[in-house]
This record gives structure tokens, sequence and C-alpha cells, in this order.
């Protein structure tokens, strides 16, 4: 292939497994793989690449890939008993249940790592992420069911933020 192809199919296809995913997606989603379904297909996954270059992200460098898998060993029970207490909380709690906000200090600056956490903690059940101040590292979430603000912010620093530390930074 000579370089000036090369250049192109760089340009046209930045991330090639993203659009393969985006096209699989488009066709699953659809439940069809007639023509027009085809055509739309590509187009998108040959487009959404192309606007995921503007966010000029940091290139993804993982350091230390069993410490991901350690961080999904944690991750996936505590979405599993949030879900539980969570319903719990709703269906038997009376107005005793008290909501609250968490202000949660973090040492990652990464924005790998703090997308991570935000995708966490917003598919845990019962939280959710409000705001980050990079300059003080505080990061500001909303909580369903508050029992004890430090033993929270402990916690996702333990679990998380520990492991994040590893795998991106």
């Amino acid at each position: 292939m000579t370089p000036r192809a090369s250049r192109f199919l760089a340009w046209l296809l930045p991330w090639p497994a993203v659009s393969a995913l985006v096209l699989a997606v488009w066709l699953l989603l659809n439940q069809s793989i007639s023509p027009g379904q085809i055509f739309l297909g590509l187009l998108l996954a040959l487009t959404a690449p192309r606007l995921l270059t503007t966010l000029d992200a940091p290139p993804l460098r993982i350091r230390r890939p069993w410490a991901l898998v350690r961080l999904l060993g944690n991750v996936l029970p505590d979405i599993f008993i949030s879900n539980y207490k969570v319903t719990r909380a709703i269906l038997f709690s009376g107005p005793e249940r008290e909501a609250g906000h968490v202000l949660v200090p973090l040492g990652i600056r990464s924005p790998w790592s703090l997308a991570m956490l935000a995708c966490i903690l917003t598919a845990t059940p019962g939280t959710a992420w409000i705001s980050f101040n990079p300059q003080t590292g505080l990061l500001l979430m909303h909580v369903l069911d508050l029992k004890d603000a430090d033993e929270l912010a402990g916690a996702i620093t333990r679990r998380y933020e520990k492991w994040l530390q590893q795998v991106f930074e």
C-alpha cells in the first residue's frame, strides 16, 4: 500500500474497530440487514469515528490490565448489592430515608480514570456523579440513601480510585 493510500485509509477509518462496532450495533438495533440499513450503518460507521477525533482525548494507555479485572470484580458485586438496597429502600422504607450529597476527595486526574469512575458511579443505582472540580480534586455526588458520607467517600477511594490509578495513571 502506498503512503498516500495509507494516509487516506487512516483518515477514512481513524478507529476501524469503532467503525465496525457502530455498524454492528446499528444493524442489531434495527434488526435488519437490508441494503438500506447497511448503507445507513456504513454512513454512520464512517462519520461517527471522525467526530470522535475532535474530542482531542489523550491516548488510552492501560498500564496494568489485571487491575482492570480486579476493578471489575469490585464494581459488579457493588452494582448488584446496590440494586438490592435501592429496591428495598424504595419499597419498604418510609420517610426516614435520607438522600444527600457527598464530597469525595480524589487523587486521580487522568481523563480516562475520571470517565471510568463517572460510569461506575452512574451505573450504580442510588448514586449519581454531579460535578468534579479539577482544581481541588473534589467530586460532588448525590446518594439516594445516605447513611455515612465519610464511609461512602472512603469506600469509593478504596474500591475504585485505587484500582483506577493502577490501570490508567
